[in-house]
C-alpha cells in the first residue's frame, strides 16, 4: 500500500481515475455522491494508516475477533487471559490514589460548591502518581502495563467513578497517548514530565458543532505563520477543559487534518474562550466548548506520525478509552449492587424483606453477570493491547457491551429495585442517571460503532473476494453482472474462481472443534456454543455481502444487526473462558448465567425453570454478601427511611 502527501490510500485505483480509491469507486457506483465517497475513503486512509502502527501479525486482520471468524478453527488460546498484578511501585501509586479520593470522601471535601472535582484533589492525586500511571518512567511516570491500568480503574470507580474517567481522558484520549505514540523526542521532553506531575493535565478535542462520528466535517483550521500557527473553529464537548489544560487539538493544516499539542493559557482572552452550556452528564468535571480566534501555537507543537495524518492520532487513543469506559462500567455496578444489598434487607413487602422476592434476587443476579462479563472483556483487551494488538474489533466489543450493560442495570435493575425513592433528590440513581446513560455516546455511539466493527470484520473478505470482481466489473463497463450472460461470465471469469473455491471449501468442509482447556461443564458448552456459532458465520457474513453488494454500506440495519450476533458470541466465548479461571462459584455461576441469558437473545429460547433456580439462587448468595468485591462498599444511605415494626 502507498500513501500519498496526505495520507490518502492510492493503491487498487479505479480504471476511470487513477487517484481513487476502489472503495471510492465502490460508493460511487452504488449511487453516493462524489463527497461521500471522497469522505468516506479519507477515513478509510486513516483505518489503513493506523493499521500500519502495528506488526502485520498484531493487525486487524490477525486479531482473535476477526481469526474467530475466519479461521479454519478457532484460536482459543487467543481469547484466554490471565490476572497480572502491578509491579509494586504502581501498585503503591495505585494504592495512594485510591486512598487519596476516600479521605477527601470522608472529609467532605471531594466536591466543591458547586459539585465539581475541585483543584485540591487533582493536585494531591498528582502527588502520590496519579496522572503518570501511562507516562513512562524516563518522562517521571510510572509506566503502568496498560493490563494492570485498565482494571485499576474499575478499582478507583468504586471510589469514584468521575475521578476514574478522569485518568482515562487523560492518559487514554487527552494529550499522553498522543505525544507518547506521535511525539518526537524534543515533545516528549517538553510535555510529558508535566503532565506526568498532573501540572498539567490533559483532555483532547476533537468534536465540533457538525463533526462527531462524521470526522471529516472538521472545519476549525491553522495556517503557518512564521513559527507559530495560528487557529480559528470551535470544538465542543470537550471534557476536562478549563483554562490552564494542554489538549491535543485536532485541526486542518493545508486541508489536511493535523494534531496541534497546545498550552491553554490560564485565562480566558481574546483568542480563547470557553463556550459554556447546561450538560446533564459529566456533572462532577468540566465539559465545555473552545472558540479560537487567531490563537497562536508553537509550530514545534505539531505532532507528524510516520503514516497518515491527525486522524490517524485521534484514532489511536481510543482502543485505550473504550477499554477504560468498559472498566469503569464493571466499576461504577458494583457501587449499584453495593447500593441495592442494604435496600433489599430493609424494605418489607407483605411482612418479609425483597431480598427473598425472586423478581430482586433475579435482578442481582444478572447485575453480577454484567459486571463478570466487563471484567473479562477488560483483562482480555488490556492484555491484547500490552502484547502489541491494535485491538480495534475487541476494543469495540468491550465499549458496546460496558456501556450498554451500565444502562440496563441502571434502569433495568437497580432503578426499579429502588422504586420511586431512585428519583430523590442524593439517592445515587437520582443523582447520577445521565452518568450512567451517556457512556453509550461516549468513544463512539454504540450502533455506529457496530457497523465499524462490521466493516472492520468484512474488510479483508471483501478486498480477497469482492474487489477483484468489482475491478473486472468496472473495467468491463458492467453495472448489473448476470452470470447467465456469457459476455458477463467470460469477463468475470478469473476473478470470480478464487471465490467460488472459497465457498465450496466453507459449504463442503469441517471445522476443526476448539482445543478448550478444562472447565466446568455449564461454562465448556457456552464456549463451545460460541465457538461453533462463531465458525458457522463466514457464509452468512458473506451471503450478505453478496446479496446487497454496493449497497451493503445503506443497510444499516442488517450491518448493525449481523454485527451485533458476532459480538455476543464473542463475549460469550471471553466470559466462559474467564469465568472458568476463578475460584469463587458466585464468578463462575455469574458468567454462565450471563451466557445463557446471551444464547436465549440468540436462539429466541425461552428461559427454563432450572434457569431461573440458578440465577435467583445466585441473587440469594449475592444479598447475603456473597459477592466479594463489593464488600466494604457503602455508596450511599437508604432515604427517607420508616418504621419496620
Amino acid at each position: 500500500m502507498t500513501t500519498d502527501a496526505k495520507g490518502n490510500n492510492s493503491s487498487n485505483v479505479s480504471p476511470e481515475n487513477p487517484q481513487e480509491s476502489f472503495a471510492e469507486t465502490a460508493l460511487k457506483l452504488g449511487g453516493k455522491s462524489a463527497e461521500e465517497a471522497r469522505r468516506t475513503g479519507a477515513i478509510d486512509s486513516a483505518d489503513d494508516n493506523v493499521e500500519q502502527l502495528f506488526q502485520p501479525q498484531y493487525q486487524t486482520v490477525n486479531s482473535p475477533a476477526h481469526r474467530a471468524v475466519w479461521d479454519n478453527g478457532l484460536p482459543v488460546d487467543l481469547f484466554q487471559s490471565v490476572p497480572s498484578e502491578a509491579p509494586a511501585d504502581v501498585r503503591k501509586v495505585m494504592d495512594e490514589s485510591v486512598a487519596v479520593v476516600n479521605r477527601h470522601r470522608e472529609a467532605g471535601t471531594l466536591m466543591d460548591d458547586n459539585r465539581k472535582i475541585p483543584a485540591e484533589v487533582l493536585q494531591d492525586l498528582g502527588e502520590v502518581g496519579y496522572w503518570g500511571l501511562l507516562v513512562d518512567k524516563e518522562y517521571g511516570g510510572s509506566g503502568t502495563p496498560f493490563r494492570n491500568f485498565a482494571p485499576f480503574l474499575t478499582r478507583m470507580a468504586m471510589a469514584d467513578p468521575t475521578i476514574a474517567g478522569l485518568a482515562s481522558v487523560h492518559g487514554c484520549i487527552g494529550a499522553v497517548d498522543p505525544v507518547r505514540s506521535f511525539g518526537n523526542e524534543e515533545q516528549k521532553q517538553r510535555f510529558l514530565p508535566k503532565l506526568a506531575s498532573g501540572e498539567r493535565l490533559s483532555a483532547f478535542a476533537l468534536t465540533e458543532p457538525g463533526a462527531g462520528s462524521d470526522l471529516t466535517a472538521l472545519n476549525t483550521r491553522a495556517e503557518l505563520d512564521g513559527d507559530d500557527y495560528i487557529v480559528n473553529g470551535e470544538k465542543l464537548f470537550i471534557t476536562n477543559v478549563v483554562p490552564g489544560r494542554t489538549i491535543g487539538l485536532v485541526c486542518l493544516i493545508d486541508n489536511t487534518p493535523a494534531v496541534l499539542i497546545c498550552d491553554l493559557p490560564h485565562e480566558e482572552n481574546d483568542q480563547f474562550q470557553l463556550r459554556k452550556y447546561g450538560l446533564y452528564a459529566l456533572k462532577h468535571t468540566y465539559n465545555q466548548g473552545i472558540v479560537f480566534n487567531n490563537f497562536r501555537v508553537p509550530a514545534a507543537n505539531l505532532l507528524e506520525p510516520k503514516m497518515g495524518n491527525g486522524l490517524t492520532i485521534a484514532y489511536h487513543g481510543l482502543n485505550l478509552g473504550r477499554i477504560s469506559l468498559c472498566a469503569n462500567a464493571a466499576g461504577t455496578m458494583r457501587l449499584m449492587m453495593a447500593s441495592m444489598i442494604p435496600w433489599a434487607h430493609y424494605r418489607v413487602t407483605y411482612g418479609e424483606e425483597i431480598a427473598k422476592r425472586e423478581l430482586v434476587q433475579r435482578r442481582l443476579g444478572r447485575m453480577a453477570g454484567l459486571i463478570v462479563g466487563c471484567d473479562a472483556l477488560v483483562e482480555w483487551c488490556s492484555q491484547l493491547i500490552d502484547q502489541g494488538y491494535r485491538g480495534e474489533m475487541e476494543c469495540i466489543i468491550a465499549k458496546i457491551f460496558g456501556s450498554e450493560a451500565q444502562k440496563e442495570a441502571a434502569i433495568e435493575l437497580f432503578m426499579k429495585t429502588h422504586g420511586g425513592r431512585s428519583f430523590l433528590h442524593g439517592h445515587l440513581f437520582g443523582d447520577n442517571v445521565h452518568e450512567y446513560l451517556a457512556p453509550c455516546i461516549y468513544e463512539g455511539e454504540g450502533e455506529m460503532l457496530g457497523m465499524a466493527y462490521f466493516k472492520s470484520l468484512v474488510k479483508h473478505h471483501g478486498k480477497t473476494y469482492f474487489e477483484p470482481i468489482g475491478k473486472a466489473l468496472a473495467a468491463a463497463g458492467i453495472k448489473k453482472p448476470n452470470p447467465l450472460n456469457p459476455a458477463h461470465a467470460w469477463a468475470l471469469k478469473g476473478a470470480l474462481l478464487p471465490y467460488v473455491k472459497w465457498y465450496l471449501g466453507q459449504k463442503l468442509g469441517g471445522k476443526p472443534k476448539p482445543s478448550l482447556p478444562s472447565m466446568p461443564s455449564a461454562l465448556r458448552e457456552h464456549a463451545e456454543f460460541a465457538a461453533d456459532m462463531l465458525q458457522r458465520s463466514p457464509l452468512e457474513i458473506s451471503g450478505t455481502m453478496q446479496k446487497h453488494q454496493l449497497k451493503l454500506a445503506d443497510r444499516q440495519c442488517r450491518m448493525s444487526e449481523l454485527s451485533a450476533r458476532i459480538q455476543s458470541l464473542v463475549i460469550m466465548l471471553c466470559t466462559s473462558l474467564y469465568a472458568a479461571r476463578q475460584g469463587d462459584e458466585i464468578l463462575q455461576t455469574a458468567g454462565d448465567v450471563l451466557c445463557q441469558d446471551i444464547k436465549r437473545q440468540l436462539t429466541g429460547k425461552r428461559p427454563s425453570d432450572r434457569y431461573f433456580r440458578k440465577v435467583t439462587k445466585l441473587g440469594e448468595m449475592i444479598a447475603d454478601g456473597g459477592f466479594q468485591s463489593v464488600a466494604g462498599l457503602n455508596p450511599d444511605s437508604i432515604l427517607m427511611p420508616y418504621d419496620r415494626s
